[in-house]
């Protein structure tokens, strides 16, 4: 019996949207990878983007906004090409992605239109290299496998330090991974030809392996019909495209092939479980072929020949529950091309529009996990519960959709209560993973919601504590927002900046009267600007202070806010006065100059405690301590064997620390021994690096770069500094060294580079996972460096955390870092803790030297009017229901007419209140007004 004439699906036609109905926006580019360029949730699509040589991703929906047009965002993910990329089966907003820069991040996007996180919701470092492919377990939430070169490892996102398991290694290049449909095994292909089966949980080697591939180029495997099938897609021995069709049973023979023509794309794959039909595209083709699949002869039937007016770069299949089955749609896939994703609707030809065709259609997967990936690692077979998608009896979504379609209509997982279905936005889910973090934008109104939607909104700190259980820990300043500050306060019109510092310097300096900036012009001039006078500087007539030599680094010193210290490329070390008020004329002669190295220098830097007491380094490896007030030079350490990187004191005081081009952290007591007291490995890199006390000054974090020229902050312990590293953050590549600003009130460090655009910050405990990233602040245009004000700057009734002063070419900007905060008409003194008055010395450089040591004097930042939030009443929890009528009931066009007349109505109303801004004029007679 010839099967393809009975098959219900036989005249099912594709139909490509028209191109205003195409997604535009789209950088796709062409990149070389194992894993998938775009895919997609009932609601999102993700897709690769050329942008930042791949390591952003794009983002927009499955269906167009209320004007009929799509949203197209980019989100930055990663330092290297994403790889591969997979949205959850239980939550639409959550998304994984792996990248050539060795990491794995989920992410909780929104809507394209909403502000997207600014950081990773989790970030994974399985440590094997390069990572090609990552997938979702298709029963368990949080369990992803992630596969690297030639290994695959499973893994529990809620222990993040290590993997549940690393199968064996295959013999090459990892090209593909498949999960059974009951989650129970795992398929994948190979460069070395083989098919291997996995059960993970009973042992790390094959249950199956079989030679099954005919040549080693470009393969990919599917779980196809009953699960007991596998599909191959690759190229024969004469380099023609094939699929193959296996028993997962017994890999030793396929049960069938077809082959597909000759052409060098590698073929991408897409399987419909619910209705067998499988769509096959291949890299660069210009055509999409759909077949129905059968384990009996033949076990491939083509439904059709989409021919497609762009070359593919990347296809994507919508999950069941966002088609249109009125309309009898059974597919729609996704083609991404060079500068569209352009969708392709499968329909089958009956009657449409009440009918709801239910041979078409049987119950497909639902959207609630099965167990936990603890749950299924301790041997748990529970499987998903399958749902109708018969739309009876449920909301239309008001999701505009083009005007040839009619908007799905979706049913609930069984099991799930409507106070449980998501709004639509950053979702939830019953997925331990999903749970809804305080980062994700505000969810759209219930009337914009799609399907079913929720009376009761669930508080937001039940879902931080979810968050928090599942992931570990979670940082208080993970939302901190950069904001720049109004205009007004702005210094615009610089002019003739010195662009090309020495990578040691900062690139300018500043404290709370004052900013110091150097000019390109010849002499070392340096500009002086007065913070309370901001705003367009004269093109002409600027005093200055000329160092008479190029400016290597330069510093205020911290308890003189008029003494800038210049460090020039004549080994030599100025001290200038500013006088009060800002410079009136430019200064030509140094208070004091410090000689004593002979090489040029490369950083100065001020002691924490003691007042006029210097430390300086130099390429002649050496670092002295000088004191300013006699003006001599007091101690000299040794020890470094190549360039200087950076250098920093304690905050006791008592130890500095420098980071050298030789590859050694170092730790100095300067007062004991001109030697070195600790030695340890520092940055694999040697293009530059910072370092920085943190922790209550227990720990080292050094930003440097990896072998691979990757920018990588190391964590190391001041007690074992011999150990090595113990724990590291990759961040991008950048040729710029990241310079660090530590707030040891938060224990959070915001990083930059000179050339930049974003801005990293991220705060730090003193236990793993040691660095949690924050969501970063990034500018429109690369500034040239940026420089911190005093805590006491900061505006604390806007919980602002963080004053900084942005250098730009032409202008310096103040930038904000606030924490979101709901009550902030009360004092938040879990983020304001007493703060220590640095810019007071505790002792004279004398004193030090002699072995006194200091303490800093600290005072509260509270004002005298505001309520600590500790101590403000506790607010009643109120839920927010209303009716599910609310949602659920059909309003027809007469309600439609009459609310929209109303809101018109009202709003002429309250212009009543609002006089014309004619009708302020006084003095105009009636007959002087126009007509």
């Amino acid at each position: 019996m010839n099967r393809f004439k009975t098959s219900k699906f036989k005249n099912t036609t594709p139909k490509i949207a028209k191109k205003d109905g195409w997604i535009s926006n789209v950088r796709a580019g062409s990149f070389t990878s194992q894993g998938n360029h775009i895919k997609s949730s009932t609601r999102l699509v993700a897709f690769n983007t050329d942008q930042a040589g791949g390591g952003m991703l794009g983002l927009t929906s499955v269906e167009p906004g209320s004007d009929g047009k799509w949203t197209v965002t980019v989100i930055p993910c990663h330092a290297d090409l994403i790889t591969d990329l997979d949205f959850s089966p239980f939550d639409d907003n959550l998304l994984a992605t792996c990248s050539a820069d060795e990491t794995v991040k989920l992410w909780r996007v929104c809507e394209p239109e909403q502000k997207q996180p600014g950081g990773a919701e989790v970030t994974l470092c399985p440590g094997e290299g390069r990572l090609e492919l990552v997938a979702f377990h298709p029963t368990s939430s949080g369990l992803l496998a992630v596969g690297s070169t030639k290994t695959a490892q499973l893994w529990d996102t809620s222990r993040q330090q290590s993997p549940l398991a690393a199968l064996e290694p295959h013999g090459d290049q990892l090209q593909s991974l498949s999960w059974k449909q009951d989650g129970s095994l795992l398929a994948s292909s190979c460069k070395d030809k083989k098919l291997r089966v996995f059960d993970p949980r009973a042992q790390l080697k094959p249950v199956q392996s079989a030679q099954g591939l005919q040549s080693n180029k470009d393969s990919r495997i599917l779980w196809v019909k009953d699960s007991d099938h596998i599909l191959t897609t690759g190229f024969d021995q004469m380099r023609g495209r094939e699929v193959r069709l296996w028993d997962s049973r017994k890999l030793g023979s396929s049960l069938g092939s077809a082959n597909l023509g000759t052409s060098n794309g590698t073929l991408m794959p897409l399987f419909d479980p619910d209705s067998g039909l499988l769509t096959v595209s291949g890299m660069g083709d210009s055509v999409i072929d759909c077949f129905e699949v059968s384990a009996t002869e033949p076990f491939l039937s083509q439904v059709s020949h989409c021919l497609t007016e762009a070359p593919t770069r990347g296809v994507a299949m919508v999950p069941k529950l966002a088609l249109d089955v009125l309309s009898c749609e059974v597919m729609r896939v996704l083609q991404l091309t060079d500068s569209f994703i352009v969708p392709i609707n499968y329909h089958v030809p009956r009657k449409s529009g009440q009918e709801f065709h239910a041979d078409l259609y049987p119950d497909t997967l639902g959207r609630t996990a099965a167990m936990s990936a603890a749950e299924w690692w301790k041997g748990g077979e529970k499987q998903v519960e399958k749902v109708s998608v018969n739309p009876s009896n449920h909301q239309k979504p008001n999701n505009a959709k083009p005007a040839n379609q009619t908007p799905a209509k979706k049913e609930l997982p069984s099991g799930r209560s409507k106070e449980e279905a998501p709004v639509r936005g950053c979702s939830t889910s019953s997925s331990p993973l999903s749970s809804p973090s305080s980062s994700a934008a505000p969810s759209r109104s219930p009337s914009s919601t799609s399907g079913l939607s929720s009376g009761f909104l669930p508080s937001p700190s039940q879902s931080a504590k979810a968050i928090s259980s599942m992931l570990g820990p979670s940082s208080k300043f993970r939302h901190l927002q950069g904001a720049v500050l109004h205009r007004d306060t702005h210094f615009t019109n610089l002019k003739g900046l010195n662009l090309t510092t020495p990578g040691e310097c900062d690139g300018f300096c500043a404290n709370r009267h004052r900013v110091a900036v150097p000019l390109a012009t010849a002499g070392g001039q340096i500009a002086i600007f007065e913070l309370s006078q901001a705003g367009k500087l004269a093109d002409t007539g600027l005093p200055t202070i000329q160092n008479s030599v190029n400016v290597a680094d330069f510093s205020w010193d911290p308890f003189n806010s008029h003494r800038l210290v210049v460090a020039g490329d004549d080994a030599k070390i100025r001290v200038w006065q500013v006088p009060e008020g800002g410079l009136t004329e430019t200064l030509t002669e140094p208070e004091t100059i410090l000689q004593g190295h002979t090489e040029k220098i490369y950083s100065v830097k001020f002691h924490p405690l003691a007042s006029g007491l210097l430390a300086s380094s130099s390429y002649d490896q050496t670092v002295r301590l000088w004191n300013l007030e006699s003006g001599d030079e007091v101690k000299a350490l040794r020890g470094h064997q190549d360039q200087i990187f950076g250098m920093a004191w304690s905050p006791d005081g008592k130890l500095l620390a420098t980071v050298c081009k030789d590859g050694k952290l170092r730790i100095y007591d300067p007062r004991k021994s001109a030697d070195p007291v600790q030695e340890g490995a520092g940055p694999e890199g040697h293009r530059g690096a910072r370092v920085v006390w943190v922790c209550d000054g227990k720990y080292l974090m050094v930003s440097g770069f990896d072998s691979r020229s990757e920018r990588t902050l190391y964590l190391h312990s001041v007690e074992s500094l011999s150990s090595g590293a113990i724990a590291s953050a990759p961040t991008d590549v950048s040729p710029s060294t990241l310079i660090p600003f530590y707030d040891p009130d938060t224990s959070v460090v915001i990083l930059t580079g000179k050339g930049d655009t974003r801005v990293y910050i991220f705060e730090i405990v003193p236990e793993a996972p040691y660095f949690l990233e924050c969501a970063s602040f990034n500018s429109s245009e690369p500034h040239k460096g940026l420089a911190f004000l005093p805590k006491t700057e900061c505006v604390v009734q806007e919980v602002e955390v963080a004053r900084g002063l942005r250098l730009s070419k032409t202008s310096i900007e103040p930038v904000a870092f606030r924490v979101p905060r709901v009550r902030k008409e009360f004092f938040q003194d879990d983020v304001y803790p007493d703060t220590a008055v640095w810019w007071e010395s505790s002792l004279t450089a004398s004193a030090w030297l002699a072995g006194s040591d200091g303490k800093h004097q600290s005072i509260s930042l509270k004002p005298k009017d505001m309520t600590p939030v500790s101590e403000a009443p506790k607010e009643v929890q109120v839920r927010k229901y209303l009716p599910s009528s609310h949602y659920l009931e059909e309003k027809t066009d007469e309600q439609k007419k009459d609310e929209l007349l109303s809101a018109m109505i009202g709003k002429l109303g309250n212009m009543d209140d609002n006089p014309l801004p004619q009708e302020s004029f006084q003095g105009v007679e009636d007959d002087e007004w126009g007509d």
